[in-house]
């Protein structure tokens, strides 16, 4: 049985930026994967994942927003790795949508650059879309897209630099405290450290015991289609139906589009990953609505998996049983952008034991409460 500092299990968006912090403060890291880097079998694949300020979900992510952006730009000119693009977003909804009310909500509290257009500036700046009256949508310059395949790379190339031992098509079978420390049993053999930090995507459930049982996985479908997207900014819009959709401009001619949230429940081994025709009219019809110009022919689509919490808000922070078991998971569609951050989040609550960065609302004892 090796030692290390800390052992990583899942190095994937949130696992692989945890070992580059903890290995970028002088720790023995080991890191465990059962697939290979930066694999398509979790959620942490498909080319883009918006990233924005004017949070809809909550004004008390903002804080933590504007660091990840930093991080972000610092990741992308340590690894020199096409990480980020600089699109702008456009949140769009009725004068009571909850994505639009939200959104403004948190670039008023935290003085945001930001724009608020009606349905003919909105029809006037992107004539591609076709809001109905009465439509409201909030304009963020500083937002865009980043790469989720690259950001993983950059991360695990980084820690690997740094020392950190990293070791794929490796599967996690058990994890106890022991002794003072934790020992991790996986299909390759038996591993020692003072801390675990569990970031294991949509394996969460299985793998948390009872406090996993409160989480629950979704099927999310992507889709790829053909169409003029000059001048785009990312897009996402509450439809008059409740459901948000967006799309992301990957290309002049190429539109990223998807549903949030409202897919099937599953798990990873029982997941269909095949994408039906039912699927891709799912997410086609709303754009054919609101956005006819790029409802165009589909060009490729893919499968991954949101990992939801109850309150949809992330699971951060020390096991409320196992104080030297740190959960990094449950971040119910919407983390990707923060996986920068909750590497520097993790780092600081393993090696002081406490951190300054406002995560209250993450604490993973709710789940106790919710299960």
């Amino acid at each position: 049985m090796t030692s290390h500092d800390v052992i990583v299990v899942g190095l994937g968006a949130m696992g692989s930026a945890v070992a580059f912090h903890l290995a970028s403060r002088g720790l023995r890291v080991l890191g465990v994967e059962q697939y290979s880097p930066a694999h398509e079998r979790g959620s942490s694949h498909g080319r883009s994942r918006i990233i924005r300020l004017a949070y809809y979900e909550s004004p008390e992510y903002v804080p933590l927003l504007l660091r990840a952006w930093e991080l972000w730009e610092e990741l992308e000119e340590r690894s020199a790795r096409k990480l980020l693009s600089r699109t702008g977003a456009l949140m769009v909804g009725s004068s009571e949508s909850e994505l639009f009310r939200g959104s403004l909500r948190s670039a008023t509290e935290h003085d945001l650059p930001h724009e608020v257009l009606d349905e003919g500036e909105i029809r006037r700046r992107f004539p591609a879309l076709d809001p109905p009256p009465d439509t409201l949508a909030l304009y963020e310059e500083r937002a865009g897209f980043i790469v989720p395949e690259e950001g993983v790379k950059a991360h695990l190339q980084l820690a690997g630099s740094l020392g950190a031992e990293l070791r794929f098509e490796e599967r996690l079978l058990s994890w106890e405290e022991r002794d003072g420390g934790v020992l991790v049993e996986t299909s390759r053999g038996s591993y020692g450290a003072s801390h675990l930090v569990l970031a294991p995507g949509p394996w969460a459930p299985q793998l948390l015991g009872e406090l996993g049982g409160s989480l629950y996985v979704e099927r999310q479908v992507m889709v790829w289609f053909s169409a003029s997207c000059d001048g785009l900014p990312v897009i996402m819009w509450e439809a008059d139906d409740g459901r948000i959709f967006y799309c992301i401009p990957e290309g002049p001619e190429r539109i990223k589009a998807a549903l949030h949230h409202g897919g099937k429940r599953t798990t990873p081994e029982t997941l269909d990953r095949r994408v039906h025709e039912e699927d891709v009219e799912a997410i086609k019809g709303y754009l054919r609505k609101y956005a006819p110009a790029l409802a165009g022919a589909l060009v490729e689509s893919s499968v991954c998996m949101y990992t939801n919490s109850p309150d949809l808000h992330f699971v951060v922070g020390p096991h409320p049983r196992h104080p030297r078991i740190i959960l990094a998971c449950g971040f119910s569609g919407h983390g990707y952008k923060f996986s920068g951050l909750i590497g520097e989040v993790t780092a600081d609550l393993v090696t002081e034991g406490r951190t300054g960065h406002p995560i209250k609302l993450f604490s993973p004892a709710r789940l106790q409460l919710q299960a």
